[in-house]
């Protein structure tokens, strides 16, 4: 049996979030925290956190958001040695991330890791919830009225901790999982849901933006 055809129940997910320095122009963005979580069994466990040492400086706009600034960054490990830690909480496991560009883009400084499939919850919520304003973590979290699983479990953290937001992730999969009574399907059947629907509400509001007719279209 391949991971793909394996029951949800039965699988490791490991959620992965970074929170980084900040585009700048004539530069390449670098993680400057990580957050590390896995969902088995009904449980949400190995918690892992660590600030990441970035060879550039955080941008004011990325400070303004994460709140990390120069002086967390003193003596943290540099990406690759933080290597045990993802092999031992990615490997095997299938992958979640809420708008995995940013993680899939980071872990390229893991040539040839092999981590994987993934399940991106965003692609996720835009399925199941198309008619939200947007699609952010806080917004879907709130939508599902999910916030207090997610503080329950990271009690001294906030939104865009890294960590944080990688249980976030979790705590939405799992409540996805449980509402549609997904726990036997095989895990290739969550990788890819249609968001049609998203798309065509957009089109809808594109349109009617376009023509002055928001309110009615609302």
């Amino acid at each position: 049996m391949t991971l793909l055809d394996t029951p949800v129940r039965d699988a490791a997910w490991a959620a992965l979030d970074f929170e980084s320095a900040g585009a700048a122009r004539g530069r390449t963005d670098e993680p400057v925290q990580v957050g590390m979580a896995v969902w088995r069994g009904g449980e949400v466990s190995g918690l892992f956190r660590s600030y990441i040492h970035a060879p550039v400086r955080i941008t004011r706009a990325a400070r303004a958001v994460h709140g990390i600034g120069e002086s967390e960054l003193d003596g943290a490990p540099r990406m690759a040695a933080l290597w045990p830690e993802f092999k031992a909480r990615l490997s095997g496991a299938i992958i979640v991330a809420h708008g995995a560009g940013t993680e899939r883009r980071f872990l390229r400084a893991f040539p040839l890791h092999g981590f994987g499939p993934w399940v991106d919850t965003l692609a996720l919520a835009r399925a199941l919830l198309p008619d939200l304003p947007d699609h952010a973590l806080g917004t879907v979290i709130g939508a599902c009225n999910l916030e207090k699983e997610v503080r329950a479990i990271c009690p001294d953290f906030a939104w865009h901790d890294a960590l944080f937001d990688a249980v976030a992730s979790l705590v939405f999969l799992r409540h996805v999982v449980g509402a549609l009574d997904l726990d036997n399907v095989p895990v290739g059947q969550l990788l890819n849901f249609d968001t049609a629907s998203y798309h065509r509400r957009r089109g809808v509001l594109r349109v009617a933006r376009d023509a002055g007719w928001e309110r009615s279209a609302d």
